[in-house]
């Protein structure tokens, strides 16, 4: 199944969840539904007086250092549905921030905002937070989750991917879309559109999109050849990188920079200047 790149009509949403989440846990059993309050029991007695209050005191406790108890407000807050308690629980468990690393409890945590919120239209208060949500499951689609139910589905990855980058506009799927066009994951390899993905997640500020963006640019790889702009969008991406993690954006920049002649450098400098001029205006 392939969306259109204009997203699913609002209405679609729950009917598109349901056949992609619910019918990919054949073989996992009754006991395995998407419901993350079936494997983290909710606190009886909590003393909340409802969702949000447990919402903002698992943020107050996350933020004091108490990551234990923020767990057990945000559990609390999580099993009313309340869908930004869902997604923080669901980055605490992936990245192991103050609980036991549990990539498939976090799927499930995700899988009960995708599930529960699907019909939010784009313009929703919890927009972010769905589409956070989707492209976290494609991410985990991609390599399934070893020992468990989730097993690795290219099509679903993709599927989750272009839900979240065309009906929400997110700039990570986009970002994850264009890398499965990119490597030919899944999908016919087409350089185009993994330009194409790129550029508009690049636009909103992704370093790793902008920094693929400018190599393609660079190489003349699904796009004509514009070397200043792929050497623009390479320092815009260097200028946002952040450690370790990022150092393979740092070496794109300074090998292009170092193969690049004057004119393409001082081209791409004011086109630089330019982007950081209008983003000041926007502010």
């Amino acid at each position: 199944m392939r969306i259109s790149e204009a997203g699913l009509p609002h209405r679609a949403g729950r009917r598109f969840l349901l056949a992609l989440l619910g019918l990919v846990m054949a073989g996992a059993g009754p006991a395995a539904a998407l419901d993350a309050a079936v494997r983290t029991p909710v606190p009886a007695a909590a003393g909340y007086r409802n969702a949000r209050e447990a919402m903002r005191t698992g943020m107050r406790d996350y933020n004091a250092g108490d990551k234990e108890g923020a767990a057990r407000a945000l559990e609390y807050a999580a099993g009313q549905g309340h869908a930004l308690a869902l997604w923080k629980l669901g980055r605490m468990y992936a990245e192991g921030d103050g609980v036991p690393h549990d990539d498939l409890k976090a799927f499930e945590f995700f899988s009960k905002i995708a599930d529960e919120n699907a019909d939010e239209g784009p313009e929703a208060p919890n927009a972010g937070v769905v589409a956070s949500a989707f492209t976290a499951l494609g991410r985990y689609f991609l390599d399934g989750i070893k020992g468990s139910y989730v097993r690795p589905n290219v099509e679903r990855a993709y599927d989750m991917f272009n839900y979240a980058a065309t009906y929400y506009g997110d700039p990570n799927a986009q970002y994850n879309l264009a890398r499965l066009y990119l490597d030919g994951t899944g999908v016919t390899q087409d350089p185009r559109q993994a330009a194409r993905w790129f550029n508009l997640a690049a636009e909103k500020g992704h370093p790793a999109a902008q920094a693929l963006l400018g190599q393609l640019l660079i190489n003349g790889q699904g796009v004509t050849v514009q070397r200043a702009r792929g050497l623009a969008w390479l320092t815009l991406a260097r200028d946002a990188a952040e450690g370790p993690k990022d150092q393979w954006i740092v070496t794109l920049q300074e090998q292009a920079m170092a193969a690049a002649n004057e004119r393409d450098r001082a081209e791409a400098q004011a086109q630089v200047d330019g982007f950081y001029r209008r983003s000041a205006k926007g502010r």
